[in-house]
C-alpha cells in the first residue's frame, strides 16, 4: 500500500531537514507530508526548498498555529484524497526515531492501528527529566482509567493507520487541539471496535527548539476526558455487567481484547 508519513511543523527548521532524512533512508517509499502552520523561522520555506529536491516529499502550508489537531486532520484529509493506504504521524523534533517506523508498519499488517509505546515493556524514553516521566505516565493512566481502555500509551502521538481505520473512527470530526487529539482519536478507534496494537518504541527528548506544551493543553486534555468519561461510564458498566454474565457458563473462555502488546 502507498504510505504517507504525517509530519506537523512550528518553528521546526533546526530539526526538519535530519528528521525527512531519516524518514526517507528508513522508509524510502514513504511520501513525506510536511504541514506547517506558517511558522516564523522559515521552516515552510525549507520544507518547500525539500519538496523540490524530492519528489516524495509534499509540504501543506497553513495560515496560523491553530493546533495539533487540526494540521493533522487537514493532513489526513489530503492523503486519504489523494488514495494512500497506510498513514503514519510522528513529531517534527526527532523525539520519535524514523528507524523505528518500520516496527509500526510490520505490526499495521495485522491491526488497524498501531501506537509505538514508551510504556509497555521494551519502550523507553530518554533524557526525560522526573517529574516530567511522571506526568506524561500519569496522563496516559488516568485518560486510560478514566474512558476504561487497555491502552498504556494513551498520549504518544507515534501512530500507523490503514486508511479505512482513519475513516472509520470519524478524524474529520475530531475538534480536540493539542495532545488530547492523541487520546481523542484512540478513543474513537476503540469505540469504532478497530484492532489497537502498542509496540515498544524508544522515545528521545528533542535537542533543539522549544516544547509546544502549555498548561492550556493540559487543561483541555483533563477537561475533555473527564467529560468524555462521566459521559460513557453508565453505557460501559452496562457493557462490563452482560460480558460477566455471558461468560458465567464458560469461565474457562478468556477474555476477548482488541489490544495487544508486540
Amino acid at each position: 500500500m502507498r504510505l504517507a508519513v504525517i509530519i506537523p511543523t512550528y518553528n521546526e527548521r533546526e530539526n526538519l531537514g535530519m528528521i525527512v532524512g531519516r524518514v526517507r533512508a528508513s522508509v524510502p517509499d514513504a511520501v513525506v507530508v510536511v504541514v506547517d502552520d506558517n511558522s516564523p523561522d522559515g521552516t515552510g520555506a525549507l520544507a518547500d526548498e525539500m519538496a523540490v529536491a524530492d519528489d516524495r516529499v509534499r509540504v501543506l502550508h497553513r495560515a496560523e498555529k491553530a493546533g495539533l489537531g487540526a494540521a493533522y486532520r487537514e493532513a489526513m484529509k489530503w492523503v486519504l484524497d489523494q488514495g494512500f493506504g497506510q498513514v503514519v504521524q510522528m513529531d517534527s523534533d526527532g523525539s520519535h526515531l524514523p528507524e523505528q517506523m518500520p516496527r509500526l508498519l510490520a505490526a499495521l499488517g495485522d491491526a488497524d492501528v498501531v501506537v509505538g509505546s514508551r510504556w509497555v515493556p521494551g519502550g523507553a524514553v530518554e533524557n526525560w527529566p522526573r517529574r516530567r516521566r511522571f506526568l506524561s505516565k500519569a496522563g496516559s493512566t488516568y485518560a486510560r482509567l478514566a474512558l476504561g481502555m487497555k491502552l498504556k500509551d494513551m498520549t504518544g502521538g507515534y501512530r500507523a493507520f490503514t486508511a479505512e481505520a482513519l475513516r472509520r473512527l470519524t478524524y474529520d470530526e475530531v475538534e480536540s487541539q493539542g495532545y488530547c487529539f492523541q487520546i481523542d482519536m484512540i478513543w474513537r478507534a476503540s469505540n469504532a471496535g478497530l484492532r489497537i496494537v502498542e509496540v515498544p518504541i524508544t522515545f528521545v527528548e528533542r535537542v533543539h527548539g522549544a516544547s509546544k506544551m502549555t498548561m492550556d493543553i493540559v487543561v483541555e486534555a483533563m477537561a475533555r476526558v473527564t467529560g468524555w468519561g462521566i459521559v460513557s461510564l453508565p453505557s460501559r458498566v452496562t457493557g462490563r455487567s452482560r460480558r460477566s454474565a455471558d461468560q458465567v457458563d464458560d469461565a474457562s473462555s478468556p477474555a476477548n481484547s482488541q489490544f495487544s502488546r508486540s
